[in-house]
């Protein structure tokens, strides 16, 4: 199926939210990785997030050329033509941008779908995160504002985060500590400031203990509990029930989570689920079990040849892709969004 529109991203988000399940927000950093999440997806019966991070998009771009806004495009470019062979609906979605960054990431980007939504077509991506986790509450909402009038212009939902992950992804630095818990004030904030839908969609990323990289399961204490506790103040700030859900949540920093933590998560609205490095491991796990088993094949040992077929790129990318792709599959499954796809 093409990219999905606006009105189908909109559509998955408010399906998600309905029916208490999540989509898995798989990064990718090349067409092989964009591929396996393409087949992890259609596998699992399930629509889905594809997104790229600055150093994704920058990778894209070439290692050398270093250029966030060409890589994004191209990739666009790219999911656009193969997602059309795949059965299930896919939103592209650009992930962490830090204050330093917005001007030569989000913010052209933003300008580039505009353009394009007011010559009739649609927006390269379906949504942006802005990633204010680093500066004051205060500051934070306001930029948020700004990117929030600006994206709504180009028809595009905004994600923002409210609290820090801790850890380490793409050079932004977590201190792992207190902050790492949103409080029911910051909730109430984030209302306040951006409203509950009327200036524009928006996700919001609540902290609960989250954690960006590789850690064990009981090395970071997990509070789903502190996301029902955001929606409930959310809920009476709005003057609704305690039962309502007003913010479209994401999890990120999931690696290691156990499944009772990504369950009770997406019972208190959680509908996005990033998921990097355990992705990443699935891709590459395959490759080095292929390097190691045709090891005299890849190489030209002893002035030997080698073997094409097994140093040919396609040989052991096949391989890297079948493993992420299941990796997705398994992701779809623990956010039950596996054959939701309508």
């Amino acid at each position: 199926m093409p990219i999905a529109t606006p009105e189908v991203y909109a559509d998955m988000l408010d399906r998600a939210k309905a029916g208490s399940f999540a989509y898995p927000a798989i990064n990718v950093s090349s067409s092989q990785t964009l591929n396996a999440a393409l087949k992890g997806f259609a596998d699992a019966g399930s629509d889905g997030i594809i997104q790229v991070s600055t150093g994704g998009a920058e990778y894209l771009s070439g290692p050398t050329v270093k250029d966030m806004v060409a890589g994004s495009i191209a990739f666009a470019a790219y999911a656009h033509e193969v997602a059309k062979n795949y059965p299930v609906s896919i939103a592209l979605h650009t992930d962490h941008c830090p204050k330093d960054k917005l001007d030569g990431f989000v913010r052209p980007l933003l300008a580039a779908s505009t353009e394009r939504v007011t010559s009739g077509g649609t927006p390269w991506f379906q949504s942006h995160m802005w990633d204010g986790s680093a500066v004051p509450l205060d500051e934070n909402l306001q930029i948020a504002q700004e990117l929030l009038a600006l994206a709504k212009a180009a028809n595009v939902v905004l994600e923002i985060e409210v609290g820090v992950v801790g850890g380490e992804e793409d050079g932004v630095v977590g201190a792992i500590d207190e902050k790492l818990y949103s409080t029911p004030a910051d909730a109430v904030a984030t209302i306040q400031a951006l409203g509950a839908g009327e200036n524009g969609r928006y996700l919001t990323a609540l902290t609960f203990g989250n954690v960006h990289g590789v850690y064990k399961p009981g090395n970071v204490k997990l509070r789903p509990e502190i996301l029902q506790q955001a929606q409930q103040a959310a809920a009476k700030e709005l003057g609704l029930g305690d039962d309502a859900r007003p913010f479209d949540l994401v999890f990120h920093g999931g690696s290691g989570s156990l499944p009772e933590e990504i369950s009770a998560a997406v019972d208190f609205g959680v509908i996005k689920m990033n998921v990097d490095t355990d992705t990443q491991y699935a891709f590459t796990r395959p490759v080095a079990d292929w390097m190691l088993r045709n090891y005299d094949g890849v190489l030209k040992i002893d002035g030997e040849v080698g073997n094409k077929k097994q140093y040919d790129p396609r040989a052991w990318g096949k391989a890297g892709e079948a493993g992420m792709a299941a990796r997705v599959v398994e992701a779809c499954e623990a956010l039950r969004s596996a054959g939701t796809h309508a």
